[in-house]
């Protein structure tokens, strides 16, 4: 079966096709247009590897460079028959890393408390709840995820560039995958690290992870239930960060299963715990935990190591009836530890803790503003 693709915006990116013949593989190099010019490219497929109905998209190597319409609206699957033989297509846009934004689904963004009192460690910290662009027009209660080194989240200027939550927030809800509150509490400064260290005195000296995480858990989480509309249960509620924030929300889950069920895990600092100690509490009945794990290749060489020995032990664990886990590894051979990466990973994690994705989406209705702009 022939393909071709006639795309007005052009760029040098390659174009890819990707359906319901490849698991919705984004970047499939088996299933890369041969270009001709700079607008006409085309593929032809085996029969064989092809259902009877084709369903499938274009993109330009993932869900954050899909097609889109000639208005940047998301474009429904295309759908053809085997039988055809040649079909041709034409796309008018493409997404570039997530982009276009638009503002009308941009989250809500609050300060909670510029000084936010934190009883266990006589400190005061800043924090922020970002809540779906509709909160204040809806009556839904709402999942929560709890994101450490809020400074780095989606604050213009910050030292590190910074992952645009808010942005990638707004792409989900276009897809119709935004309700969710995000609650960004801000790293400590001089004290992250004793903050984000669980008990390593080796590595920070007086280290303050169980006072952080009882904060978390015991003083900030009952204050967002009670002042925000939030789903309260384990269902509803997640944690983490990246680097040593992610190592800090493993911890986190481990020690408190019965309050966080998703954990969002990106490039985490699992030097600080080689031989993977991490304490965990004992349940009569295990508690089934999901667990997102992205690291980069480019991170160091021991980076994707270290994950895939903690998901080894992730295994083990569970079959020693400590926990039931689901989890999901996504490695990625360019990423290197920066905010640029984590911020392309979050959608992709979003999705698939609190939609049970294993792909960013590939066949939503649009919300309705998006099909009246």
């Amino acid at each position: 079966m022939k393909f071709t693709l006639y795309t007005s915006e052009a760029d040098d990116r390659p174009i890819f096709i990707t359906g319901n013949f490849n698991i919705w593989n984004p970047k499939d190099v088996r299933y890369q247009l041969t270009q001709i010019d700079s607008n006409n490219y085309f593929i032809e497929i085996f029969n064989e590897f092809l259902p009877d109905v084709v369903e499938f998209k274009f993109t330009k190597g993932g869900w954050e460079n899909v097609e889109l319409d000639q208005y940047g609206n998301i474009t429904p699957n295309k759908k053809v028959f085997k039988s055809d033989n040649e079909v041709s297509f034409r796309v008018e846009k493409w997404r570039y890393n997530w982009g276009p934004f638009k503002p009308e689904f941009f989250p809500i963004v609050e300060i909670i408390s510029e000084e936010f009192y934190i009883p266990q460690l006589d400190r005061h910290r800043k924090v922020w709840a970002l809540l779906p662009f509709d909160y204040y027009v809806s009556d839904k209660n709402y999942p929560v995820l709890y994101l450490q080194d809020a400074q780095n989240l989606f604050n213009e200027g910050s030292l590190y560039g910074n992952w645009e939550i808010d942005k990638k927030l707004s792409i989900l809800a276009e897809y119709g995958r935004g309700d969710v509150i995000i609650i960004a509490i801000e790293h400590g400064s001089d004290d992250r690290i004793k903050e984000y260290i669980f008990d390593n005195d080796n590595v920070a000296n007086g280290s303050e992870g169980k006072k952080y995480i009882r904060f978390i858990t015991d003083t900030l989480k009952p204050f967002v239930d009670e002042h925000y509309r939030t789903k309260k249960d384990r269902e509803n509620t997640g944690i983490g960060g990246s680097s040593l924030g992610a190592l800090i929300s493993i911890y986190s889950g481990f020690l408190y299963p019965e309050v966080y069920s998703k954990l969002l895990i990106f490039s985490p600092s699992l030097w600080v715990e080689p031989n993977n100690n991490f304490p965990m509490m004992s349940f009569r009945v295990p508690f089934k935990t999901k667990i997102y794990l992205y690291g980069g290749e480019q991170e160091g060489s021991k980076m994707v190591k270290r994950i895939q020995v903690f998901e080894n032990y992730l295994k083990r664990w569970e079959k020693k009836n400590l926990f039931d886990f689901e989890f999901k590894t996504s490695i990625n051979a360019q990423g290197s530890h920066n905010e640029f990466y984590w911020s392309q990973e979050f959608p992709r994690a979003i999705e698939w803790l609190f939609y049970n994705n294993t792909e960013n989406p590939v066949e939503v209705t649009p919300h309705q503003d998006t099909i009246e702009n």
